[in-house]
């Protein structure tokens, strides 16, 4: 309780004009929200951009829409060309290709052939 009894008078009296402790517990909110939401989800559209912007001839990929493909050509409009099945090509946007499922295609093709 003693604790209790102090934090509770940092803050001082809200009637005498005393608040700090409130400002101070906004802040610490407000931070770990930026640690916790914020910063991880920056991060992750981050690497899916460089993942985008680095796609090759004979990649592996698996769009939002999950249609497995690999990739054909990547042109300079901002689409590649996807091979779904023998002789057949889609064009799509490459921001149409999800990074989560081709890792995780790409990790059980690697774990399969070991």
């Amino acid at each position: 309780m003693n604790v209790l009894n102090s934090l509770l008078l940092l803050g001082g009296d809200p009637a005498s004009g005393g608040g700090s402790f409130q400002l101070i517990f906004l802040g610490l909110m407000i931070v770990v929200f930026w640690l916790f939401m914020i910063r991880p989800q920056s991060k992750k559209a981050k690497d899916a951009k460089k993942f985008q912007e680095n796609m090759q001839k004979g990649d592996k990929v698996v769009t939002i829409a999950g249609i497995h493909g690999t990739v054909n050509k990547v042109n300079d409009d901002n689409t590649i060309m996807l091979e779904v099945s023998p002789g057949s090509y889609m064009k799509i946007e490459r921001s149409a290709i999800s990074i989560e499922w081709t890792q995780q295609l790409n990790k059980a093709a690697t774990t399969a052939t070991k």
